[in-house]
């Protein structure tokens, strides 16, 4: 999966157009709070998930979309939203995924570059074993 044309775009704008590509009907769930801080801020759905999208074998998938900082939003939802994390993959029918974007070189040594998603699958069971 790969994605050409995308300049300018946000993790979640990148993570909406691969999954509609892929024909997933998914909806951004994150909203701006504009009272938090002095310039306000993005809250995310029970604090871990940016995207939900509808899968026909898994059922509802919340997707936590990010850019470089994979590990620090990994960590977010192991560890400082465990309980959120823990709750939401408890319940029947949920999924849960990270999308990290980096662009990658197209050819070894040569400059062309594309967006390239990293999708990384938490279970229960990673969530267990912390």
């Amino acid at each position: 999966m790969s994605m050409g044309k995308t300049k300018g775009l946000s993790a979640t704008q990148r993570t909406l157009r691969a999954l509609r590509d892929q024909g997933r009907v998914c909806a951004i769930v994150e909203k701006f709070n504009a009272y938090a801080g002095p310039f306000g801020r993005r809250e995310d759905l029970f604090g871990i998930i940016d995207i939900l999208a509808l899968d026909p074998e898994r059922g509802v998938v919340g997707i936590q979309c990010c850019t470089s900082d994979f590990k620090a939003h990994k960590d977010k939802i192991m560890v400082e939203k465990h309980q959120e994390t823990h709750d939401w993959l408890s319940t029947p029918g949920t999924a849960l995924e990270i999308w990290g974007w980096r662009k990658l070189k197209l050819k070894r040594g040569g400059k062309a570059e594309r967006w390239t998603p990293r999708v990384e699958t938490i279970t229960i069971e990673d969530l267990n074993a912390r």
